[in-house]
Protein backbone atom coordinates (compact mmCIF):
# COMPACT_ATOMS: atom_id res chain seq x y z
CA UNK A 1 0.00 0.00 0.00
CA UNK A 2 1.29 3.22 -1.21
CA UNK A 3 0.44 6.76 0.72
CA UNK A 4 0.92 9.92 0.37
CA UNK A 5 0.53 12.37 3.69
CA UNK A 6 0.53 16.38 2.88
CA UNK A 7 0.62 19.26 5.17
CA UNK A 8 2.42 20.89 7.63
CA UNK A 9 3.39 24.12 8.91
CA UNK A 10 3.20 23.45 12.61
CA UNK A 11 3.43 20.59 15.13
CA UNK A 12 -0.26 21.04 14.86
CA UNK A 13 -0.38 19.74 11.40
CA UNK A 14 2.67 17.36 11.93
CA UNK A 15 2.14 15.57 14.79
CA UNK A 16 -1.25 14.10 13.45
CA UNK A 17 0.18 13.33 10.23
CA UNK A 18 3.01 11.35 11.81
CA UNK A 19 0.04 9.94 14.19
CA UNK A 20 -1.23 8.70 11.40
CA UNK A 21 2.02 7.00 9.46
CA UNK A 22 2.32 5.70 12.85
CA UNK A 23 -0.82 3.75 12.59
CA UNK A 24 -0.80 2.95 8.84
CA UNK A 25 2.24 1.33 9.80
CA UNK A 26 0.73 -0.57 12.61
CA UNK A 27 -1.83 -1.68 10.03
CA UNK A 28 0.14 -2.55 6.96
CA UNK A 29 3.70 -3.11 8.25
CA UNK A 30 5.07 -3.21 4.30
CA UNK A 31 2.98 0.08 3.50
CA UNK A 32 5.40 2.61 1.86
CA UNK A 33 4.51 5.90 3.36
CA UNK A 34 5.64 9.86 1.48
CA UNK A 35 5.21 12.77 3.08
CA UNK A 36 4.78 16.29 1.00
CA UNK A 37 5.48 19.26 3.06
CA UNK A 38 7.30 22.81 2.64
CA UNK A 39 10.65 23.79 2.13
CA UNK A 40 11.78 25.34 5.60
CA UNK A 41 8.78 24.73 7.34
CA UNK A 42 8.73 22.51 10.60
CA UNK A 43 7.93 19.23 8.85
CA UNK A 44 11.18 19.26 6.76
CA UNK A 45 13.23 18.04 10.62
CA UNK A 46 10.18 16.41 12.49
CA UNK A 47 9.20 13.91 10.07
CA UNK A 48 12.35 12.72 8.99
CA UNK A 49 12.92 12.43 12.71
CA UNK A 50 10.25 10.42 13.08
CA UNK A 51 11.52 7.89 10.43
CA UNK A 52 9.69 8.99 7.16
CA UNK A 53 10.63 10.24 3.43
CA UNK A 54 9.54 13.79 2.79
CA UNK A 55 9.36 15.88 -0.54
CA UNK A 56 9.42 19.87 0.24
CA UNK A 57 7.52 22.20 -1.99
CA UNK A 58 8.60 26.15 -2.58
CA UNK A 59 4.86 26.62 -1.27
CA UNK A 60 4.59 30.03 0.97
CA UNK A 61 1.64 31.35 2.60
CA UNK A 62 0.80 35.29 2.18
CA UNK A 63 2.52 38.35 4.36
CA UNK A 64 -0.12 40.06 5.82
CA UNK A 65 1.79 42.65 7.71
CA UNK A 66 3.50 44.58 4.64
CA UNK A 67 7.08 45.56 4.94
CA UNK A 68 9.04 45.76 2.13
CA UNK A 69 10.41 42.27 2.45
CA UNK A 70 7.07 40.84 2.80
CA UNK A 71 6.00 42.67 -0.31
CA UNK A 72 8.40 40.84 -2.26
CA UNK A 73 7.67 37.57 -0.53
CA UNK A 74 4.35 38.37 -1.39
CA UNK A 75 5.16 38.98 -5.46
CA UNK A 76 7.21 35.44 -6.08
CA UNK A 77 4.20 33.58 -4.54
CA UNK A 78 2.32 33.09 -7.86
CA UNK A 79 5.94 31.98 -8.61
CA UNK A 80 6.40 29.31 -5.82
CA UNK A 81 3.16 28.10 -6.59
CA UNK A 82 3.43 27.65 -9.97
CA UNK A 83 6.79 25.76 -9.27
CA UNK A 84 4.80 23.71 -6.42
CA UNK A 85 2.23 22.44 -8.13
CA UNK A 86 4.54 21.43 -11.68
CA UNK A 87 6.83 19.15 -8.36
CA UNK A 88 3.83 17.86 -6.89
CA UNK A 89 2.71 16.53 -10.68
CA UNK A 90 5.88 14.93 -11.18
CA UNK A 91 5.88 13.35 -7.52
CA UNK A 92 2.62 11.79 -7.77
CA UNK A 93 3.09 10.20 -11.31
CA UNK A 94 6.68 8.53 -9.79
CA UNK A 95 5.16 7.59 -6.39
CA UNK A 96 1.20 6.92 -7.62
CA UNK A 97 0.30 6.67 -4.38
CA UNK A 98 -2.85 4.45 -3.77
CA UNK A 99 -4.13 7.46 -1.55
CA UNK A 100 -3.64 10.80 -0.68
CA UNK A 101 -4.57 12.16 2.64
CA UNK A 102 -4.29 16.20 3.23
CA UNK A 103 -3.81 16.95 7.27
CA UNK A 104 -4.08 21.59 6.30
CA UNK A 105 -0.68 23.35 5.73
CA UNK A 106 1.04 25.50 2.83
CA UNK A 107 1.83 21.93 0.87
CA UNK A 108 -1.56 20.22 1.12
CA UNK A 109 -3.57 22.67 -1.28
CA UNK A 110 -1.40 22.10 -4.54
CA UNK A 111 -0.57 18.19 -3.44
CA UNK A 112 -4.34 17.19 -3.11
CA UNK A 113 -5.52 19.50 -5.72
CA UNK A 114 -3.37 17.90 -8.22
CA UNK A 115 -4.00 14.67 -6.64
CA UNK A 116 -7.77 15.18 -7.10
CA UNK A 117 -7.41 16.39 -10.80
CA UNK A 118 -5.18 13.25 -12.10
CA UNK A 119 -7.99 10.84 -10.24
CA UNK A 120 -6.14 9.86 -7.58
CA UNK A 121 -8.36 9.56 -3.79
CA UNK A 122 -8.25 11.75 -1.37
CA UNK A 123 -8.93 12.29 2.02
CA UNK A 124 -9.01 15.37 4.14
CA UNK A 125 -8.11 15.24 7.90
CA UNK A 126 -9.89 18.51 9.85
CA UNK A 127 -8.31 19.26 13.01
CA UNK A 128 -10.28 22.51 14.05
CA UNK A 129 -13.82 23.39 14.97
CA UNK A 130 -13.72 25.76 12.22
CA UNK A 131 -12.66 24.48 9.07
CA UNK A 132 -9.73 26.06 7.14
CA UNK A 133 -10.50 27.64 3.83
CA UNK A 134 -7.82 25.19 2.40
CA UNK A 135 -10.30 22.37 3.34
CA UNK A 136 -12.92 23.90 2.04
CA UNK A 137 -11.83 24.51 -1.05
CA UNK A 138 -10.46 20.46 -1.34
CA UNK A 139 -13.71 18.79 -0.12
CA UNK A 140 -15.61 18.91 -3.11
CA UNK A 141 -13.22 15.84 -4.35
CA UNK A 142 -12.32 14.25 -1.24
CA UNK A 143 -14.20 11.10 -0.74
CA UNK A 144 -13.48 11.52 2.82
CA UNK A 145 -13.71 14.38 5.71
CA UNK A 146 -12.51 12.93 8.55
CA UNK A 147 -13.32 15.83 11.76
CA UNK A 148 -13.02 15.89 15.56
CA UNK A 149 -15.99 18.45 16.53
CA UNK A 150 -19.48 18.09 15.89
CA UNK A 151 -21.70 20.58 13.42
CA UNK A 152 -18.72 20.02 10.68
CA UNK A 153 -21.71 20.33 8.34
CA UNK A 154 -21.26 23.90 8.36
CA UNK A 155 -18.64 23.27 6.10
CA UNK A 156 -18.20 20.18 4.56
CA UNK A 157 -20.85 17.82 3.16
CA UNK A 158 -22.59 15.80 5.27
CA UNK A 159 -22.24 12.46 3.68
CA UNK A 160 -18.35 12.76 3.93
CA UNK A 161 -18.09 13.10 7.08
CA UNK A 162 -16.56 11.00 9.82
CA UNK A 163 -16.01 11.36 13.11
CA UNK A 164 -12.56 10.49 14.72
CA UNK A 165 -11.43 13.01 16.73
CA UNK A 166 -8.05 14.25 16.54
CA UNK A 167 -4.59 12.00 15.97
CA UNK A 168 -2.19 12.64 19.01
CA UNK A 169 1.02 11.66 19.61
CA UNK A 170 1.05 7.77 21.08
CA UNK A 171 3.04 8.59 24.22
CA UNK A 172 0.41 11.15 25.06
CA UNK A 173 -2.70 9.50 24.65
CA UNK A 174 -0.53 6.12 26.14
CA UNK A 175 0.86 8.22 29.55
CA UNK A 176 2.94 6.02 30.74
CA UNK A 177 4.85 8.51 33.19
CA UNK A 178 4.33 9.62 36.63
CA UNK A 179 4.17 13.35 38.55
CA UNK A 180 7.57 12.35 39.66
CA UNK A 181 9.31 10.90 36.90
CA UNK A 182 7.91 14.29 35.08
CA UNK A 183 9.27 16.13 37.47
CA UNK A 184 12.65 14.23 37.71
CA UNK A 185 13.03 14.62 33.90
CA UNK A 186 13.22 18.13 34.22
CA UNK A 187 14.33 18.99 37.36
CA UNK A 188 11.48 20.23 38.88
CA UNK A 189 10.62 19.53 42.57
CA UNK A 190 7.96 16.89 42.62
CA UNK A 191 6.37 18.45 45.68
CA UNK A 192 6.10 21.86 44.26
CA UNK A 193 3.29 22.91 42.47
CA UNK A 194 4.01 22.95 38.56
CA UNK A 195 3.13 25.26 35.89
CA UNK A 196 3.67 24.27 32.32
CA UNK A 197 3.40 27.27 29.72
CA UNK A 198 3.21 26.41 25.72
CA UNK A 199 2.59 28.59 23.16
CA UNK A 200 2.01 25.81 20.23
CA UNK A 201 5.45 24.28 18.22
CA UNK A 202 6.76 27.56 16.94
CA UNK A 203 5.97 29.86 20.17
CA UNK A 204 3.71 32.60 21.15
CA UNK A 205 5.13 35.87 21.55
CA UNK A 206 2.45 37.14 24.15
CA UNK A 207 2.65 34.57 26.27
CA UNK A 208 6.24 34.72 26.26
CA UNK A 209 6.55 38.12 26.73
CA UNK A 210 4.08 38.21 29.57
CA UNK A 211 5.53 35.28 31.66
CA UNK A 212 8.98 37.06 30.95
CA UNK A 213 7.02 40.52 32.69
CA UNK A 214 6.07 38.65 35.50
CA UNK A 215 9.29 36.11 36.65
CA UNK A 216 8.96 37.19 40.09
CA UNK A 217 5.87 36.17 40.75
CA UNK A 218 6.63 32.21 40.34
CA UNK A 219 9.43 32.47 43.11
CA UNK A 220 6.93 35.24 45.00
CA UNK A 221 3.92 31.97 44.83
CA UNK A 222 6.14 29.15 45.38
CA UNK A 223 4.87 27.66 41.65
CA UNK A 224 7.62 26.18 39.60
CA UNK A 225 7.25 27.07 35.77
CA UNK A 226 8.01 24.83 32.80
CA UNK A 227 8.52 27.05 30.04
CA UNK A 228 8.69 26.50 26.43
CA UNK A 229 9.03 29.19 24.22
CA UNK A 230 10.08 28.26 20.93
CA UNK A 231 12.68 29.32 18.86
CA UNK A 232 12.28 32.65 18.10
CA UNK A 233 12.53 34.17 21.99
CA UNK A 234 14.55 31.37 23.50
CA UNK A 235 17.91 33.12 23.93
CA UNK A 236 16.02 36.33 25.24
CA UNK A 237 13.86 33.98 27.69
CA UNK A 238 17.20 32.63 29.19
CA UNK A 239 18.72 35.84 29.81
CA UNK A 240 15.50 37.08 31.36
CA UNK A 241 15.73 34.35 34.18
CA UNK A 242 19.40 34.70 34.96
CA UNK A 243 18.91 38.17 35.36
CA UNK A 244 15.82 38.18 37.34
CA UNK A 245 17.71 34.97 39.72
CA UNK A 246 14.86 32.59 39.41
CA UNK A 247 16.43 29.34 37.99
CA UNK A 248 15.26 27.51 40.92
CA UNK A 249 11.76 27.80 39.63
CA UNK A 250 11.57 28.81 36.29
CA UNK A 251 12.94 26.29 33.14
CA UNK A 252 13.23 26.88 29.89
CA UNK A 253 13.30 25.05 26.85
CA UNK A 254 13.25 26.38 22.97
CA UNK A 255 11.30 23.11 22.45
CA UNK A 256 9.96 19.91 24.38
CA UNK A 257 9.92 16.83 22.78
CA UNK A 258 8.76 14.92 25.70
CA UNK A 259 5.28 16.55 25.96
CA UNK A 260 4.31 13.18 27.93
CA UNK A 261 6.68 13.79 30.62
CA UNK A 262 5.55 17.70 30.91
CA UNK A 263 2.10 17.03 31.11
CA UNK A 264 3.17 14.32 33.88
CA UNK A 265 4.62 16.81 35.62
CA UNK A 266 2.12 19.99 35.05
CA UNK A 267 -0.41 20.34 38.03
CA UNK A 268 -2.09 23.11 35.60
CA UNK A 269 -1.32 24.33 31.83
CA UNK A 270 -1.41 27.81 29.95
CA UNK A 271 -1.74 27.04 26.41
CA UNK A 272 -2.90 28.14 23.08
CA UNK A 273 -6.20 27.07 21.95
CA UNK A 274 -5.18 24.99 18.72
CA UNK A 275 -6.95 21.77 17.93
CA UNK A 276 -4.14 19.37 18.39
CA UNK A 277 -3.15 20.78 22.17
CA UNK A 278 -6.91 20.73 22.64
CA UNK A 279 -7.32 16.88 21.91
CA UNK A 280 -3.82 16.15 24.05
CA UNK A 281 -5.22 18.35 26.91
CA UNK A 282 -8.60 16.65 27.05
CA UNK A 283 -6.78 13.01 27.53
CA UNK A 284 -4.54 13.80 30.10
CA UNK A 285 -7.25 15.85 31.77
CA UNK A 286 -5.51 18.90 33.38
CA UNK A 287 -6.52 22.02 34.35
CA UNK A 288 -6.13 24.42 31.40
CA UNK A 289 -5.79 28.76 30.94
CA UNK A 290 -6.31 28.73 26.82
CA UNK A 291 -5.21 31.92 25.57
CA UNK A 292 -6.35 31.65 21.80
CA UNK A 293 -4.27 33.22 19.09
CA UNK A 294 -5.66 35.89 16.91
CA UNK A 295 -3.35 35.57 14.09
CA UNK A 296 -5.21 32.45 12.64
CA UNK A 297 -7.49 32.14 10.27
CA UNK A 298 -11.25 32.79 10.97
CA UNK A 299 -10.26 33.33 14.90
CA UNK A 300 -10.65 29.54 14.91
CA UNK A 301 -8.69 29.25 18.37
CA UNK A 302 -11.30 30.80 20.05
CA UNK A 303 -14.03 28.82 18.67
CA UNK A 304 -12.11 25.70 19.95
CA UNK A 305 -11.46 27.76 23.33
CA UNK A 306 -15.31 28.09 24.08
CA UNK A 307 -15.98 24.61 23.00
CA UNK A 308 -14.38 23.89 26.24
CA UNK A 309 -15.07 26.80 27.77
CA UNK A 310 -18.43 26.26 27.62
CA UNK A 311 -18.49 22.85 29.64
CA UNK A 312 -16.49 24.07 32.13
CA UNK A 313 -13.77 22.50 30.78
CA UNK A 314 -11.30 25.52 30.95
CA UNK A 315 -10.56 29.19 31.47
CA UNK A 316 -10.22 31.64 28.83
CA UNK A 317 -7.61 34.98 28.42
CA UNK A 318 -8.18 37.05 25.52
CA UNK A 319 -4.96 37.49 23.82
CA UNK A 320 -4.83 41.03 24.42
CA UNK A 321 -5.48 40.53 28.31
CA UNK A 322 -2.97 38.01 29.34
CA UNK A 323 -0.69 40.28 30.51
CA UNK A 324 -2.92 41.18 33.13
CA UNK A 325 -5.28 38.33 33.40
CA UNK A 326 -3.18 35.45 32.98
CA UNK A 327 -1.59 35.27 36.28
CA UNK A 328 -3.97 35.81 38.73
CA UNK A 329 -6.55 33.05 37.10
CA UNK A 330 -3.89 30.71 37.63
CA UNK A 331 -3.14 31.99 41.35
CA UNK A 332 -6.66 31.89 41.83
CA UNK A 333 -7.20 27.81 40.53
CA UNK A 334 -3.84 27.16 42.24
CA UNK A 335 -5.78 27.89 45.34
CA UNK A 336 -8.80 25.92 44.28
CA UNK A 337 -8.91 22.71 44.57
CA UNK A 338 -12.68 22.01 44.50
CA UNK A 339 -12.32 24.04 41.08
CA UNK A 340 -9.29 22.50 39.62
CA UNK A 341 -10.79 18.82 40.12
CA UNK A 342 -14.45 19.98 37.87
CA UNK A 343 -12.43 21.08 35.26
CA UNK A 344 -10.31 18.12 34.70
CA UNK A 345 -13.17 15.73 35.08
CA UNK A 346 -15.18 17.90 32.75
CA UNK A 347 -11.92 17.91 30.28
CA UNK A 348 -11.45 14.27 30.36
CA UNK A 349 -15.06 13.68 29.16
CA UNK A 350 -14.19 15.46 25.98
CA UNK A 351 -11.48 12.96 24.95
CA UNK A 352 -11.27 11.22 22.00
CA UNK A 353 -9.22 7.72 21.86
CA UNK A 354 -7.78 6.14 18.95
CA UNK A 355 -8.36 8.57 16.34
CA UNK A 356 -5.81 7.86 14.16
CA UNK A 357 -7.04 3.90 14.00
CA UNK A 358 -10.17 5.32 13.19
CA UNK A 359 -8.96 7.42 10.36
CA UNK A 360 -6.74 3.94 8.74
CA UNK A 361 -9.86 2.75 9.11
CA UNK A 362 -11.52 5.34 6.39
CA UNK A 363 -8.11 4.54 4.48
CA UNK A 364 -8.79 1.02 4.60
CA UNK A 365 -12.76 1.20 3.70
CA UNK A 366 -11.63 3.21 0.59
CA UNK A 367 -9.06 1.45 -0.60
CA UNK A 368 -11.55 -2.00 -0.54
CA UNK A 369 -13.98 0.07 -2.43
CA UNK A 370 -11.13 1.03 -4.97
CA UNK A 371 -10.50 -2.55 -5.12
Amino acid sequence: MKIIISGGGSGGHIFPAVAIANAVKKRWSDADILFVGAEGRMEMEKVPAAGYTIKGLPIAGLQRKLTPANIVKNLQLPFKMAKSRRMVKSILREFNPDIVVGVGGFASEPTLKAAAAMGFTTMLQEQNSYAGLTNKMLAHNASVICVAYDGMERFFPKEKIVFTGNPVRADIEQMNATHNEGCAHFGLNADGRVLLSVGGSLGARSINQMVMSHLHFFRENKIQLLWQTGRWMYDEAVAAVKNAGVEDWVKVHQFISRMDMAYAAADMVISRAGAIAISELCLVGKPVVLIPSPNVAEDHQTKNALALVDRGAALMVRDADCSTNCLPQVLELFENNVHRETMSEAIQKMAVRGAADKIVDQIARLLENKQ
